[in-house]
């Protein structure tokens, strides 16, 4: 694939630039970084789509219903090394009644190439009572805009 390819697969792309402290004693970068790099792609999408992820704010307004990471996964295909910049990838592969699927993807610029593959599970929650919520039809119109699904 592509650099090209991967971006139109991509509604959000955000590029990351990996830093020396990433790597851990095997010479690349360690697990737990691709987590975070994830977490900054998922966090772009909600903001692309206007969902709230400031729980202050969220328990402050008329709709207290957030965002809540309930797992997430990561497969590491090929070992990234600094320097380099990682294009990470993010959509939402699967709609569900309380939440939905992110996947990502981190496309290195050094080996152009897909370097590690992840997803996770958001449900929705509201954040006064702790109960499960619906998508609002509202973040299904924007998802749907964003990800050119009709």
């Amino acid at each position: 694939m592509t650099f090209e390819e991967f971006q139109n697969e991509f509604p959000v792309v955000v590029p990351i630039n990996v830093a020396w402290g990433e790597m851990d004693a095997f010479q690349h970068v360690n697990n737990v970084v691709y987590l975070r790099y994830f977490e900054t792609a998922r966090i772009a999408y909600m903001h692309a789509i206007g969902l709230n992820t400031d729980l202050s704010k969220a328990k402050d307004s008329d709709n207290p219903i957030g965002p809540i990471l309930a797992d997430s996964y990561c497969r590491f295909r090929r070992p990234v090394t600094f320097p380099d910049t990682l294009h990470i990838g993010c959509r939402i592969s699967e709609l569900q009644e309380h939440g939905f699927v992110m996947e990502y993807q981190a496309f290195s610029e050094q080996q152009q190439t897909i370097a590690t593959i992840g997803n996770s599970r958001i449900i929705m929650l509201n954040y006064f009572t702790g109960v499960k919520s619906k998508l609002p039809s509202s973040m299904l119109n924007k998802i749907k805009e964003l990800q050119n699904d009709n």
